[in-house]
């Protein structure tokens, strides 16, 4: 039997156009399955994407974080609606905290900006959502408690990561698995992934910014 790299897809698909009157579409099936699931539970298509991308933060860490930026177009009471959850600078960071420098620095401290996405979760949730904030976080806090298997394409970004940031013992100590990144197909459980999002939940976001996970 020849062997399959999994690092990549393993096979050619053929998708089919899907008629249906809500649908959730996303780079992962476990967070499109997030996204369902609130609207199964009465969750309108704000409650969905929220869920989607709360979930993301867990099966697809590579490319989506808790402390990152979000953006949303939102049409809804007959009107469009853009929200920018990009965050500031630090007050702290001077112009001349980057004298001398051609470019912006790739990692460290300096090119860090407050992270948006955690208020932008509340702010869209209050303003356009329909459930509970708190029940936004259920299908993510249960993937990462529970574990899940990571996709090869995941998989393959996480293990360029691991030789980027073995600089850092934090994100070693967080994304590393017995010393080594999680191969595709893997199961892995994020407990202190799972506890920050109930966190943020619990709070609607306010430990995140100025309560105990601000102050770690």
């Amino acid at each position: 039997m020849p062997k399959i790299d999994f690092t990549s897809y393993p096979y050619v698909s053929q998708r089919m156009p899907v008629f249906a009157r809500n649908v959730v579409a996303t780079s992962q099936p476990l967070a499109a399955s997030a996204g369902l699931e609130a609207m199964r539970r009465g969750g309108n298509a704000m409650d969905a994407a929220l869920s989607t991308a709360i979930a993301l933060t867990v099966v697809e860490p590579t490319s989506n974080g808790i402390g990152s930026d979000a953006f949303a177009l939102v049409w809804a009471e007959g009107a469009l609606h853009g929200f920018n959850g990009s965050g500031r600078s630090p007050m702290g960071w001077k112009a001349d905290k980057f004298a001398g420098l051609s470019s912006m620095p790739r990692r460290g401290w300096g090119p860090v900006t407050v992270p948006g996405a955690v208020d932008a979760w509340a702010q869209c949730s209050r303003r356009f959502g329909r459930m509970p904030f708190s029940e936004l976080f259920d299908a993510a806090v249960r993937y990462a408690e529970d574990g899940y298997a990571v996709s090869p394409v995941t998989a393959a970004v996480w293990a360029r990561a691991a030789t980027a940031f073995t600089e850092f013992p934090a994100w070693n100590s967080t994304f590393m698995f017995d010393g080594a990144p999680p191969a595709a197909g893997q199961t892995i459980h994020l407990p202190d992934h799972a506890r920050t999002l109930q966190d943020i939940a619990e709070t609607e976001g306010e430990s995140f910014y100025h309560g105990a996970l601000a102050s770690q």
